[in-house]
């Protein structure tokens, strides 16, 4: 045996030593296939699906998965899994972050959401600030769609998006994009907070953005700025005026009196933030809103959030690509380029992508059509990762991907609102709550099925059921909506939830321990260690350690085990056997091969 040959086999035991000290962890992007994720686990792809069948997870070979549905098919291996900084996705969008250097970065204009109830002056606000007519357009004067309009105050440019109230911002928020920086709470003088008032202000909160009040319609007779700071009040936020921290600019988008002040809030408010992003990269944003016209086919509006967007820039949004062929302003005006917190009017996609999909800047056609169809295959895959249920939470192995229940309650009267609220908030297992975002009396309506989805949240129902549509939207977006008549049924399924989430403990379980009483050299300088079993039994299957004495030579798992010349999957008490490790050679006489495996306690 050569010096290489003698040196080898430690080498191999220090670094499978090193690998196996510390718990795995695998980085994964976004989506894989079945397959390679397979590859990651050094398992094989057949034993992968069946262990994301046992989850009720039926997938093929070559199939997408995103992250969630991998993380429950690598934690039956003891395996953790992080995502990926850098995907195709929305990680780096959602949170504005990017690798880039400060002396790169360039002050932005801010992005502003329009929220509110429906006929208390949203799109009118708007209308005055453009100083056009953009509601008369509007069937009946409500909102159809959303809108990404640009004005320049003083040079400074701002950037405004109008929601029909706050489905699309739910959608959009949905796919992890986070497109707004403030978000204008418009709430009519004279008829005060309405309950899709309520449900704007979840959405704001939900998406952690500052908010400012604008209180509209003061030139009416019946204006009452002061139950409306009240009302505001009661649902914790207080105004500045009262000791706060929101913003409250009375208003009329009728007369414009007072648009100046919340122009000056909103820009004071953007300069405190210090938006910044770097324009000299490749762009990254998000589709506003997208149309199929019939002259020149798929346009999409999108919002840049970093880097510049330029015509011929090849991209991909959601499934959809193509080469950006033109570029308009929201009033037809042709574009060059669109730049950091901009919206610009998109043509040159092959088809229509969705509101909410994420536009990145790719470097040629051909990584355009691959993201495009990859990024299809994982819708395919049937919104694997919007879908959220109680029962998965408890299935739920990698906590650190959930420390924090997300709910929407719904119940018969305000009176039991009050008592599942108050009872559930109050739940937690170690570092992991439960947190309601919405409540309210009534049906369950398609708005709280949006912010659910929005959210990654679960809908508990108590004594109520579904309004017209409501139901048939749960079952689209991936939503569950669980429905209890006792209280206590619901607080049980909470807590065994938040029992679900809590961060696994595991103990080492000893299988079985053998002694090497003699070392065989098998084909291409392979040791085969002859042992006795003492106790228990060896599986083929099974993880170990060899140990001389007190020390630990090796942990890792066993490529080979025979009873003389049969290949068998165990050896009990008694019994004789050869054994060959992987990556481990240095077999001396007297060293016990320790089996074991790892148990979750919790």
């Amino acid at each position: 045996m050569t010096t290489q040959q003698r040196t080898a086999g430690p080498r191999r035991a220090r670094r499978s030593e090193q690998r196996r000290s510390t718990p795995r962890v695998l980085t994964l992007p976004e989506t894989l296939t079945v397959k390679e994720l397979a590859e990651l686990l050094d398992q094989s792809a057949v034993d992968v699906i069946k262990q994301l069948m046992r989850h009720g997870i039926m997938v093929a070979v070559n199939q997408v998965i995103d992250h969630q549905v991998a993380t429950v098919a690598a934690a039956a291996y003891s395996v953790r899994t992080r995502l990926a900084e850098q995907t195709e996705d929305t990680s780096a969008i959602s949170a504005g972050e990017t690798n880039d250097q400060d002396e790169m970065l360039e002050t932005r204009p801010p992005v502003i959401t329009i929220l509110g109830h429906v006929d208390h002056g949203k799109t009118s606000l708007l209308d005055y600030i453009r100083e056009t007519s953009v509601v008369e357009k509007e069937a009946g004067g409500i909102t159809q769609h959303i809108g990404a309009y640009q004005i320049n105050r003083d040079g400074s440019p701002i950037t405004f998006l109008d929601t029909p109230g706050h489905a699309a911002f739910s959608a959009i928020r949905s796919r992890g994009a986070r497109v707004t920086d403030i978000a204008v709470l418009v709430v009519a003088a004279d008829d005060g907070i309405m309950p899709q008032t309520d449900e704007a202000i979840n959405h704001a909160k939900a998406a952690e953005v500052p908010i400012v009040v604008a209180i509209n319609k003061m030139d009416l007779p019946g204006a009452q700025p002061d139950v409306v700071k009240r009302q505001l009040s009661e649902r914790e936020l207080l105004v500045e005026e009262w000791g706060g921290d929101i913003i409250a600019v009375p208003v009329s988008a009728q007369t414009g009196d007072g648009v100046d002040d919340l122009l000056e809030n909103l820009t004071v408010l953007s300069e405190v933030m210090e938006l910044k992003a770097n324009p000299n990269r490749d762009a990254a944003g998000v589709v506003v809103e997208a149309t199929l016209d019939r002259r020149r086919g798929a346009t999409a509006t999108v919002l840049v959030q970093m880097g510049t967007l330029r015509i011929g820039d090849h991209i991909v949004a959601g499934g959809s690509w193509g080469r950006v062929r033109a570029i308009t302003d929201e009033r037809g005006e042709a574009m060059t380029e669109i730049k950091p917190g901009s919206p610009g009017v998109v043509i040159g996609l092959n088809n229509t992508p969705e509101a909410g999909d994420i536009l990145k800047v790719v470097t040629n056609e051909r990584t355009a059509r691959q993201t495009a169809t990859r990024n299809g295959q994982r819708a395919s895959t049937g919104n694997l990762d919007t879908v959220l249920t109680l029962d998965s939470v408890v299935k739920q192995i990698d906590a650190g991907d959930v420390k924090e229940l997300v709910l929407v309650v719904k119940a018969d009267v305000q009176g039991s609102v009050e008592a599942v609220v108050s009872s559930v908030e109050e739940m937690s297992e170690g570092d992991v709550k439960a947190r309601v975002i919405h409540s309210g009396s009534g049906s369950v309506s398609d708005s709280d099925v949006q912010l659910a989805a929005a959210s990654g949240g679960i809908i508990l129902a108590f004594n109520v059921g579904f309004e017209i549509g409501a139901e048939r939207t749960a079952e689209r977006l991936g939503v569950e909506v669980r429905n209890y008549q006792i209280i206590y049924r619901l607080l049980e399924d909470v807590e065994q939830a938040l029992h679900g989430m809590l961060e696994p403990e595991f103990e080492e379980v000893v299988v079985g321990r053998a002694e090497v009483r003699e070392i065989f050299l098998g084909r291409r300088g392979v040791r085969i260690a002859g042992c006795r079993v003492l106790d228990g039994r060896i599986t083929r299957q099974g993880s170990v350690r060899v140990m001389r004495e007190e020390d630990v030579m090796v942990e890792t798992d066993i490529e080979s085990l025979r009873h003389f010349r049969d290949e068998v999957n165990q050896a009990t008490a008694g019994t004789e056997c050869g054994i060959v490790l992987d990556s481990f050679n240095a077999f001396e006489e007297g060293d016990v091969i320790v089996a074991y495996r790892m148990e979750r306690v919790n």
